[in-house]
């Protein structure tokens, strides 16, 4: 935990000054790389009437303004969506709060506060949008390994070699259990897609294969215990199926009825969302993902700034 006594200690560390360097050229190669391939950025969203429900346990971040609740953005995914009425490929640097249980404080790779890369493109599949993940990640990894901060990182990151190889979930699940993406990311020594999850395990808004119970999604672990780079798929586009997927959710239609609203005009699309902080510890070789972040917000723990 920071506080008054050790933070001017945090401050002058020179892991923070290395890994806020590396997040701000994060920024900008992989912003210059997006527009190269036609991508338009988008201004984030900060507050909505809705926001990603998440299928893990949370704490809702909420706000009332003139007797409305506002909730404190999770992901924009219901907002990429959207966006797609008018363009066909987008991203955003997008500030997402998600209140992580008070377990999740020790992992040295979960804040309360981050910034994530969400894209999304308009008619894509899922191989699609991996590919775009394959290249960009590739790229960030050789234009970092030349930057003047990368001979004080813990070891200078590999370059990956594409394609990337894929694991089904019900494989990993089968072989490591509940803790499969620890002991995946533990034992691999390149990035690893795991696809094809149970629909029991995400979100409504991930694309089903025709009933199956199987969804068109995909997370990217990164080697040497580094745990989850990122996560997405295809998205459930048709209104009916949309909200089918809700009930069978148990998710109240009426807290999205903003989005149920234009829900019956959206595209096909896939995307995913890659936690910038994340990356950049992973680049680094950091442990802790504090030091990715200047003002640092731990599960569970109130924080100095």
């Amino acid at each position: 935990m920071l506080t008054s006594k050790n933070l001017l200690e945090f401050y002058e560390d020179e892991r923070m000054k290395i890994a806020i360097k590396v997040g701000s050229k994060i920024r900008a190669i992989a912003g210059n790389f997006l527009r190269s391939k036609g991508f338009i950025e988008i201004p984030p969203v900060i507050i909505s009437p809705f926001t990603d429900p998440l299928a893990h346990e949370l704490i809702d971040a909420k706000i009332k303004y003139y007797g409305n609740e506002f909730y404190l953005t999770k992901s924009m995914i219901f907002h990429k969506q959207i966006a797609l009425l008018t363009f066909d490929k987008i991203f955003s640097f997008s500030p997402n709060v998600r209140l992580e249980t008070e377990d999740k404080k020790n992992t040295g790779r979960h804040l309360i506060e981050f910034t994530q890369l969400d894209i999304e493109a308009r008619n894509a599949d899922r191989s699609h949008v991996m590919k775009i993940a394959e290249d960009m990640l590739v790229h960030l990894i050789k234009e970092i390994r030349k930057c003047e901060e990368a001979d004080k990182f813990e070891r200078l990151p590999p370059i990956p070699k594409k394609p990337f190889k894929k694991i089904k979930f019900e494989e990993a699940y089968h072989e490591y259990g509940e803790d499969y993406e620890e002991a995946i990311s533990n034992e691999i020594e390149e990035p690893i897609w795991i696809v094809d999850f149970p629909i029991w395990k995400r979100e409504f808004y991930d694309r089903e294969y025709n009933g199956s119970g199987i969804l068109a999604d995909m997370d990217l672990i990164y080697p040497e215990g580094f745990g989850e780079a990122l996560s997405g798929g295809e998205r459930e586009y048709e209104y009916e199926r949309i909200v089918e997927r809700m009930k069978k959710s148990k998710i109240d239609l009426k807290i999205y009825s903003n989005y149920l609203a234009i829900a019956k005009y959206l595209h096909p699309s896939a995307g995913f969302g890659i936690g910038i902080e994340r990356l950049t510890r992973y680049i680094c070789g950091f442990r802790d993902i504090k030091y990715a972040n200047p003002f640092p917000k731990l599960p569970g723990e109130y924080a100095y700034f």
